[in-house]
């Protein structure tokens, strides 16, 4: 029974990978990693719940989905012979409705105010980022962060600014 298993965990290794070669799996989920820090990085100096490990994991979770979703359509060898059907849409409502789950945690009404949107929103982000890194279009994760973080830093004042205008007139 032992050599059994001990002969077939080697195989679970070997030809594990036919979409892409491993290496871009990883150079994938690092970009996914790095950009969810970006963003993640910007929630944490600004002492938002969600920040720079949850941004990064949620990046990295939507990334690895996106991988096996191409890993599954890649394969076919399947077992009995059982033919296989896809879409590949049902992987970003999938990986759309998890992080939407996640991000409602953090938003919080109280008092009539609601706080956490903006986090739950970056959340999200980092989620779209994870699955446009896991289909290796890293360009267009790259400019999504660039103006995630550009919304977040930059508009953070002018926000500021129009609260301060709106209560004033009050």
């Amino acid at each position: 029974m032992w050599e059994q298993f001990i002969d077939a965990v080697p195989a679970d290794f070997q030809g594990t990978f036919q979409a892409m070669h491993p290496l871009t799996a990883l150079v994938r989920l690092i970009f996914a990693a790095g950009l969810g820090a970006v963003i993640g990085i910007e929630r944490e100096l600004h002492a938002r719940t969600a920040g720079l490990r949850t941004h990064i994991l949620i990046a990295i979770a939507a990334c690895l989905f996106t991988l096996i979703s191409l890993e599954i359509v890649a394969t076919d060898d399947l077992p009995g012979g059982v033919q296989q059907s896809t879409d590949p849409l049902r992987l970003i409502e999938a990986v759309t409705a998890g992080v939407a789950f996640l991000a409602a945690g953090s938003i919080i009404t109280s008092g009539g105010k609601v706080a956490g949107l903006t986090t739950g929103a970056g959340m999200w982000m980092a989620g779209a980022i994870g699955l446009a890194c896991g289909t290796g279009r890293m360009p267009l994760a790259i400019m999504a962060t660039v103006l995630a973080v550009v919304v977040l830093w930059l508009l953070r004042g002018v926000s500021r600014r129009i609260e301060a205008l709106s209560t004033r007139d009050e």
